[in-house]
């Protein structure tokens, strides 16, 4: 290793918008390969470790979950592999992002529904008295939160 060019994991961190702690996770379940160690027994990185940890925290912006980055991590290290495997993984999991896009607009409605039966029924009066206080209680018997159950939220 070249260690004029070698970092520490703190210089890794704020390269790469990363915690120390976030990238030994990384390391530890094997997203990330350990920088060997110095004589002085400190993990040293290379700029592949800024690549593949910006790739990484990308996919998780992106809101992959660990598996899936798991699995990209596998086509980046596998570049023989067909384009098509990555777009797969892509799609499935933009279908994931439109499920829980569509479950966030039932409890908006929900939330909506709540905000305002209470303009309508109690604004203005004593808390013990809000219809939103009263359906948070409830078993689930009132409409506001049929739209949120309906989309599979808690069903």
């Amino acid at each position: 290793m070249n260690t004029s060019l070698a970092m520490s994991i703190g210089v890794l961190a704020r390269q790469t918008g990363c915690t120390v702690p976030t990238i030994r996770y990384y390391e530890e379940i094997g997203l990330l390969p350990a920088g060997p160690r110095t004589e002085a027994g400190r993990r040293v990185y290379e700029q592949s470790a800024v690549r593949r940890l910006t790739f990484i925290r990308r996919c998780r912006d992106f809101g992959f979950s660990i598996e899936q980055v798991r699995e990209l991590v596998g086509l980046v290290d596998q570049p023989d592999r067909p384009c098509a495997e990555v777009r797969d993984a892509a799609a499935r999991h933009l279908t994931q992002l439109r499920e829980k896009l569509a479950e966030l607009q039932a409890l908006e409605r929900g939330m909506v529904a709540l905000v305002q039966s209470c303009d309508t029924a109690c604004a203005g009066g004593k808390a013990v008295d809000c219809v939103v206080l009263e359906d948070l209680g409830a078993a689930g018997s009132t409409a506001s939160m049929t739209a949120v159950r309906s989309s599979g939220c808690c069903g």
